[in-house]
C-alpha cells in the first residue's frame, strides 16, 4: 500500500471519489496554507504538508486562520471543509466541495418529494442499520420506536462488553466536559461521523438538506447517513476509547475512530450505500460524475445540448458565453 505523498493525483473524474481518501484531518492553533496542490499547517512547532486530494474532511478548530489560496487548492479538489469548535465537538459552519454532476441530487429530489418513497428510503436505512429486522410495513413513529430500543440495547452491550458504567446519554449543547468520559467520547465519535457523512454526501453531489429520517435542518441528509454507522462503529470506538482511561478522551476518540474507519474502509461503503439507497438496483459509479457536462431539459423529458440557439430553423447557433 502506497504512502499518502506517493499517491499519484487524482484526474477530474476521479475527484469524488473518496474511497481512497483519509476520512479527516483535525486542527488547531494554526495558520493554513498552500504550497502548490498540498496545504501547509503552520504553529510554533513548524510546517507539516498536507497532500490536498487525499483529505475526506478538513476540521478547523480553534485559533486556526486559513488562507484564500487554500481555500482554493482544497476546492478544487473536492475537501468538505467544516469550522468546528474545541475538540471537534461544536459544528459552526462548512464550505461547499467540488461536485461537477447532478445526476445522484435528482435521484435523491425525486426520492424525497415521494411520500412513499420517502418512507421506503427510510425503512431501507433501517435495514441497513439492523440487517437481522425487517422493516417492511412499519410507519415512521413505529421506526422511530425500533431505533430507540435498538440504540439503548447497543449501550448496554457495550457497557457491558467493555466493562464502562452507562447512566444514560447525557450532552448538554456548548459544554463538552460536562458529560462523564464515555458521554464525551460519545459525543467525539458522533461529530467526527457527521463530518465524514458531511464529506461523502457533498462530493457525491448530494443536498445534505434534504433527509429521509431527519428533517428540517440543513444536515438532515448528513445526520441520516452518519447514523447509519452508529452503533457498528461509532458507539464501540467511543466504549473502547472510554475503557482505557478518562485523560484526553475526546482526541483519543478521533483517533481511535479514523484508523477504524481505514481498517474498515468506510468510506467506499458509505458511497455504495447511498448510490443504493437513491438509485436502487444499481451498482454503476455513474461515470459523469467527474465531467463538466450541462445540458437544457426539453419536452417528455428529453436532455438536449446546451449552448445551442433552438430558435428558429438553425437550431445550431452557438449561444455559449
Amino acid at each position: 500500500m502506497t504512502t499518502v505523498s506517493q499517491r499519484a493525483a487524482l484526474t477530474p473524474r476521479q475527484l469524488t471519489r473518496t474511497g481512497e481518501r483519509l476520512s479527516f484531518i483535525y486542527l488547531e492553533r494554526c495558520t493554513v496554507h498552500r504550497d502548490a496542490n498540498a496545504i501547509t499547517a503552520q504553529d510554533a512547532e513548524g510546517v507539516t504538508h498536507i497532500p490536498s486530494a487525499t483529505i475526506g474532511t478538513l476540521l478547523l478548530g480553534p485559533g486556526t486562520r486559513i488562507t484564500h489560496q487554500a481555500m482554493s487548492v482544497l476546492g478544487e479538489t473536492g475537501v468538505a471543509v467544516c469550522w468546528v469548535g474545541e475538540r471537534g465537538v461544536r459544528y459552526y459552519a462548512s464550505g461547499r466541495a467540488l461536485s461537477r454532476s447532478s445526476a445522484l441530487m435528482e435521484a435523491q429530489a425525486r426520492q424525497w418529494a415521494n411520500p412513499r418513497s420517502r418512507l421506503s428510503v427510510a425503512r431501507e436505512m433501517y435495514r441497513l442499520r439492523f440487517p437481522e429486522e425487517d422493516p417492511a410495513g412499519l410507519s415512521r413513529q413505529q421506526l422511530l420506536g425500533c431505533e430507540g430500543r435498538r440504540l439503548k440495547d447497543c449501550y448496554r452491550a457495550e457497557a457491558a462488553r467493555t466493562g464502562v458504567p452507562w447512566r444514560g446519554r447525557r450532552y448538554v449543547p456548548g459544554n463538552f466536559a460536562a458529560g462523564d468520559a464515555v458521554n464525551q467520547a460519545v459525543t467525539a465519535a458522533a461529530q467526527c461521523m457527521y463530518g465524514i457523512a458531511h464529506a461523502v454526501v457533498t462530493s457525491l453531489g448530494c443536498s445534505p438538506a434534504l433527509g429521509f429520517v431527519h428533517s428540517g435542518h440543513e444536515l438532515s441528509f448528513v445526520l441520516d447517513i452518519a447514523d447509519l454507522y452508529k452503533t457498528q462503529l461509532g458507539i464501540p470506538v467511543a466504549f473502547d476509547t472510554a475503557a482505557e482511561g478518562e485523560e484526553d478522551v475526546g482526541s483519543r476518540t478521533r483517533r481511535a475512530l479514523r484508523n477504524r474507519i481505514n481498517e474498515t474502509s468506510l468510506l467506499d461503503r458509505c458511497v455504495d450505500d447511498i448510490k443504493r439507497l437513491l438509485v436502487p438496483g444499481t451498482t454503476d459509479s455513474l461515470e459523469d460524475a467527474g465531467r463538466d457536462v450541462v445540458t437544457l431539459q426539453s419536452d417528455g423529458g428529453r436532455e438536449v445540448a446546451s449552448g445551442v440557439n433552438y430558435d428558429g430553423p438553425n437550431d445550431y447557433e452557438d449561444v455559449s458565453w
